[in-house]
């Protein structure tokens, strides 16, 4: 825990504000994604407040038990390899959350009946940047294993299948930026401070190792 205390924090935030969410829909409304009123009444708070609400506890479930595997790797990688440490980590996770919600703003600004909610956006950010570093890891998805890079292919294609069709509640076109925003983050952050660790980004990438 005291090698990762921002992942913590994060954790604890999404659950405590999700929590009174659950049996406060009144708060839910004041906090929630909700594009016609940004655009109407300059509430753009809600970039980041509807971050910290989720749907029901196994929607609240699945993001943090994702954003604890994945953000404390994030949160030592940052911190040990000189890549702006906890600063870096919560410019990751916050402006993922900002960015993936920007396409469903420019969407759905004028439809008064769209919200969102979730910390998707931030998450998929932060998965997406530890797939720079160890792009041949094994990732579990419904139990089956597959490297991380096939993972991040396939799930960059789903959410632009998804996204098209559009006929559930899910905000795919969050899950798609939040991902290559997270992507881009890390691989400019790498080169901005530390552009020698390409090298070995790069070794890892055209070496494949299975370990399934």
């Amino acid at each position: 825990m005291w090698d990762s205390p921002v992942t913590f924090v994060l954790i604890a935030i999404n659950v405590i504000v999700s929590m009174i969410g659950f049996s406060n829909p009144d708060f839910v409304n004041k906090f929630i994604f909700w594009p016609y009123r940004q655009a109407r009444e300059n509430q753009q708070y809600r970039f980041i407040t509807s971050g910290f609400l989720h749907a029901d506890w196994m929607h609240l479930f699945f993001n943090m038990f994702t954003l604890y595997f994945f953000g404390r790797l994030i949160e030592r990688l940052f911190e040990g390899a000189g890549l702006g440490g906890k600063l870096s980590y919560l410019l990751l996770y916050f402006l993922g959350l900002i960015v993936a919600s920007i396409p469903s703003y420019l969407k759905h600004k004028d439809n008064y009946g769209y919200r969102a909610l979730g910390a998707s956006g931030a998450v998929s950010a932060v998965v997406f940047a530890s797939v720079l570093f160890s792009p041949w890891s094994t990732l579990y998805v419904y139990f089956i294993p597959m490297p991380a890079i096939i993972f991040a292919v396939l799930y960059i294609w789903y959410c632009v299948y998804m996204s098209k069709r559009g006929n559930d509640n899910i905000n795919h076109d969050a899950h798609l930026w939040g991902s290559l925003f997270g992507l881009l983050f890390t691989i400019a952050l790498v080169a901005a401070l530390q552009p020698h660790l390409f090298e070995g980004i790069f070794y890892q990438l055209t070496h494949p190792r299975f370990n399934f």
